[in-house]
């Protein structure tokens, strides 16, 4: 079970692909335990707050198809490391303006900068996969979900120390820095014989299109697992905050709580994965996201939302690498064709979903909202049952 750990630790080609996604987790984890300060320091609705948060998907699905291109043409080493600069830089942006509009806009260009590390990190990890004949997939979205949960307790740290928002920010921006210029060269240094000429080759190939049958589902499947992903992700602080009424300290524990078994289930997922079957994990973690939802609306106290969220964190944790590497796969399709399409609904879901919580919790109510994707667990249970899976 922890073989395939020490083979992606002690590699470095497939560390340092790691370290990306744990970039783009730590990044998000910080900005996501600051949007009730966000919520307050503008004094807007939840309706209003989920508009802010749309200009995010907004940038990602914008540049998605020219992110693709950009990959193919300069290769998917270069684009990760100018992607990590790129997001680092635009995290910078929502914390250090005071209007709406430019908040946005930094919102706008994180969104860009998402899209273009997260497919080109996919690739490098699908690419290290194929030619080295290892499974990391898993642990590098494991990864990103150490990233998220080292970032939602960061804010917990610099609390008890006094600093404001804005330097939190910048400092946590300057670590991700950091980690760029250590990792950057054996990043750039990952090549492969064939790599560039099957990446002409497949550039021809490229085609955006309509999804239909088994690549259909699967998506389908996605969307809700990434609209769990992404509620948890925006939201679960906002829920300790204003529906558990928790003690500031613990604002961002809930989304500690997810993340770190978010973290734990990808981090074995691909020891664990191959023995239960990729159908049964998704049906598992289908069956826990809806328990753990369940457990958060009907006991809103501290700790049993942190275990309810953990136990969403782990039913998902599985899902996109297990989706990734089939989409990946999927016949008639390059790798990085099949993962530019992924990519395309998956961070819909991922983005998107949030700001739909937002106007049903401006409507009904935020346990409401919750209610609601715990009824896409279903589906996905369901469709999880009947899929084929590449």
């Amino acid at each position: 079970m922890f073989q395939h750990l020490q083979k992606f630790f002690l590699n470095p080609r497939s560390l340092s692909t790691g370290v990306a996604f744990f970039i783009m987790g730590f990044l998000f984890g910080n900005w996501a335990t600051l949007i009730p300060y966000i919520k307050n320091f503008y004094q807007i609705d939840d309706a209003t707050l989920g508009l802010i948060l749309l200009c995010l998907p907004l940038g990602a699905m914008t540049f998605n198809p020219l992110s693709a291109v950009l990959i193919q043409k300069y290769g998917p080493t270069k684009m990760c490391v100018i992607g990590s600069f790129l997001l680092t830089s635009a995290y910078m942006i929502p914390l250090s303006v005071s209007s709406l509009t430019l908040l946005s806009v930094g919102m706008f260009l994180v969104g860009i900068s998402i899209t273009i590390l997260n497919i080109s990190a996919n690739s490098i990890a699908s690419l290290i996969e194929k030619h080295e004949n290892i499974h990391i997939m898993s642990t590098c979205h494991g990864m990103f979900s150490v990233g998220l949960m080292s970032g939602s307790l960061m804010r917990s740290f610099t609390l008890v120390l006094g600093v404001n928002e804005m330097f939190h920010m910048l400092l946590m921006c300057g670590v991700s820095f950091g980690l760029i210029f250590l990792t950057q060269n054996k990043i750039l240094g990952i090549q492969y014989g064939s790599t560039k000429t099957e990446t002409h080759s497949e550039s021809r190939k490229v085609r955006l299109i309509i999804p239909k049958g088994v690549l259909l589902t699967i998506i389908f499947i996605s969307v809700c697992v990434n609209v769990t992903e992404g509620m948890m992700a925006d939201w679960a602080s906002l829920y300790m905050k204003e529906i558990v009424k928790t003690n500031p300290i613990f604002v961002g524990w809930g989304l500690f709580g997810y993340s770190a078994m978010m973290a734990t289930g990808r981090l074995f997922g691909d020891g664990i994965i191959p023995v239960i079957g990729r159908n049964k994990v998704l049906m598992y973690g289908a069956s826990l996201a809806v328990l753990g939802l369940t457990i958060s609306i009907i006991l809103p106290y501290t700790w049993s939302v942190i275990i309810g969220f953990g136990m969403v964190g782990l039913g998902v944790s599985c899902g996109s690498p297990i989706l990734y590497a089939s989409a990946g796969r999927y016949p008639d399709l390059p790798d990085s064709g099949g993962l530019a399409i992924m990519n395309t609904y998956a961070m819909g879901g991922f983005l998107l979903g949030p700001v739909v919580i937002g106007f049903i919790s401006k409507m009904a109510s935020l346990p409401v909202a919750f209610g609601c994707v715990a009824g896409l667990g279903l589906w996905w249970y369901l469709l999880s049952s009947k899929v084929k899976l590449y």
